[in-house]
């Protein structure tokens, strides 16, 4: 209580402090100088009070004398000297009244100023209060978002946590899916082994039969062989060669069937006519609208079933594969970043030449029509062109802002168009490398072809299942085809009359563009597209089409629909051509041979048996 009794005591004595400092202090000295003019004003009314009586007194000492003498002028000029001093001090005290006026009004003028001054203090002090209650509330809110921000450092540490969990759950799941699907496809194979020696077998049976009790087809079959092997002479990918390679379909995993044609079913059966008939269907009439001269050079050209080359194209996945206009020369590209180009007609399995130059992932890669020029897209938002005689970076094309999928050229080499993931397709300039058109297709674009050399029309594949046609003479776009799911590549005939379209539904369009409208449908139960860029190709004659499988099986029908050969297996029953899925496929556009990449790192080239 006593310690609380002097705090109290030396809090009212600084307050007391204070406040002399703040009211007394400044105006000290003019107190002072007032209580001196005070003084001097006091002294001077005592002096004029006692000089009044010495006057008084020598009135009356002069009334008392009487009149002349020497007194008397005394007592007069002491007078008048008394009076002038009297007026003198008059005058100080008028002077000292003037000054104790204006010190007044200066105290007056300076108590003014004093409250303004308080005033201003005042206004001061509330507006500190309140930046210091601003101060306050805003130190509690840092003080709350700190807590927040911990406790978001804790669940981003929990949700990481929980990521890696899953990450490893979802790794050790991943393996046990490919170990399950490895078991699959080995049982696969041992399946498809015990089929074909089953076939085997019963062929022989077959031809035991035939031997044994119809010698006269026996002779006749022998007879059409002989004759077959006479036109293969003559004439090159004959009849016959078709039938050889049909007849091995079934080993590599085609439509199956007995070692005898349908000939001979027929005349087995009875129906002699029945053969001229099936002559008729596979060879076409000439009503059909591929029909260039019959279809007997369609049936004639044999599948490539035969594994010409095999070699590792890249260090991971590949994504796009294209076979030079002019050269026996393929270019690859993968996710490695890398375009590879290899020299096929010398067999060898070391890449020609590596173009660099991509940040990301390769996904399409185009020829000029003279081979001199190959461009390439890439998910690093961007399109490069290399010259191929000293495989030189010639141009680099940035402008998309999402991934780009697909380039040609148009009015080559001037122009090249390029589709892109970000929902356009942009005209390139390459004497100026500049953006001179930018189409909005409104979906992303997965794959574009043009109709002719001048590139007049552009045909796109989009997200959104549609294909568009984009007239570059003119800014209005024709009408869009839509179709069951997304598209995933395009390929034209060579007369731009025909167009393959690979759908994200499992299926395989053909369109004849004189109409826009869809013809014909490719599909089978076990035919599955890899991705969303999954590339399928014409052959060179557009009779025949290929598209690879997430199984890794290669699949090609006729134009006719009907499904001719699936590359999956050697004769012997020696395991996959692709030990995964298969991503892209080219057909040569000089010769029978087809080249395909995919997801195993590998590039196949297969040629005729």
């Amino acid at each position: 209580m006593a310690q609380e009794d002097q705090e109290y005591r030396q809090t009212i004595i600084n307050r007391l402090r204070e406040r002399n400092r703040r009211d007394v202090l400044p105006f000290k000295e003019i107190i002072q100088q007032n209580n001196r003019l005070l003084d001097s004003v006091a002294q001077l009314k005592a002096d004029n009070l006692k000089i009044s009586v010495e006057n008084e007194q020598l009135r009356t000492a002069i009334s008392t004398g009487g009149g002349g003498g020497k007194d008397s002028t005394a007592a007069q000029l002491a007078i008048a000297a008394l009076e002038k001093k009297l007026l003198a001090q008059q005058e100080e005290l008028t002077a000292l009244h003037k000054r104790k006026g204006e010190n007044s009004q200066l105290i007056v003028d300076l108590n003014l100023k004093m409250e303004k001054q308080q005033q201003i203090i005042a206004s001061k002090e509330q507006s500190l209060a309140e930046q210091k209650n601003t101060n306050a509330s805003l130190k509690a809110e840092v003080q709350m978002l700190k807590s927040s921000l911990e406790e978001l450092k804790n669940l981003n540490t929990t949700l990481r946590d929980e990521y890696t969990a899953l990450q490893l759950a979802f790794s050790a799941l991943e393996d046990k899916l490919r170990n399950v699907q490895d078991e699959n496809r080995r049982l696969l194979d041992r399946l498809m082994h015990y089929k074909a020696k089953d076939a085997d077998k019963l062929n022989e049976e077959n031809e035991s039969f035939i031997r044994k009790r119809l010698p006269s087809i026996f002779r006749k079959r022998s007879d059409k062989l002989k004759r077959e092997l006479e036109d293969a002479v003559r004439e090159p990918n004959s009849s016959f060669t078709h039938h050889r390679n049909s007849s091995g379909s079934s080993i590599h995993g085609g439509a199956g069937g007995d070692a005898y044609d349908d000939s001979d079913r027929d005349t087995l059966s009875g129906d002699h006519n029945i053969e001229t008939g099936c002559d008729a269907e596979m060879y076409g009439s000439p009503q059909d609208p591929f029909h260039t001269g019959g279809m007997g050079s369609y049936m004639k050209s044999a599948n490539p079933t035969n594994i010409y080359m095999k070699f590792e194209a890249h260090e991971t996945e590949s994504h796009a594969v294209r076979w030079s206009p002019i050269e026996r020369v393929i270019a690859t590209g993968g996710a490695d970043r890398k375009v590879k180009l290899w020299d096929v007609g010398k067999g060898s399995s070391e890449p020609r030449s590596v173009l660099g130059g991509s940040s990301a992932g390769i996904n399409s890669v185009d020829f000029d029509s003279t081979g001199t020029y190959i461009i390439g897209t890439s998910n690093d938002y961007g399109a490069r062109v290399w010259t191929v005689g000293d495989n030189r970076l010639r141009h680099t094309l940035t402008g998309h802002s999402g991934k780009v999928m697909a380039a040609k050229y148009i009015q080559e080499p001037v122009k090249v168009v390029t589709g892109s993931h970000d929902r356009t397709l942009k005209i390139w300039d390459l004497r100026s490398i500049a953006c001179i058109e930018t189409k909005f297709a409104g979906s992303s674009c997965n794959d574009l072809v043009t109709t002719d050399s001048l590139g007049s029309t552009i045909i796109s594949g989009h997200y959104d299942k549609k294909i568009r046609f984009w007239d570059i003479r003119t800014e209005k776009q024709a009408d869009d085809i839509l179709m069951n799911a997304k598209i995933t590549s395009l390929d034209l005939s060579k007369d731009c009359n025909y167009l393959i379209c690979s759908v994200r539904d499992d299926t395989i369009k053909l369109l004849d563009l004189r109409k826009n409208q869809v013809i014909s449908t490719f599909s089978n139960e076990h035919f599955k597209l890899s991705c969303d860029w999954a590339r399928a190709s014409f052959n060179m004659n557009a009779t025949k089409i290929a598209c690879g499988s997430s199984d890794g099986v290669i699949y090609i029908w006729n134009v006719m629909g009907n499904l001719e050969c699936e590359l999956k297996g050697h004769a012997s029953g020696s395991g996959l051509f692709h030990s995964s899925a298969v991503n892209a496929v080219s057909w040569s556009p000089n010769f029978n041979a087809l080249a395909s990449v995919g997801k195993g790192k590998k590039c196949l080239i297969y040629t005729e048996s």
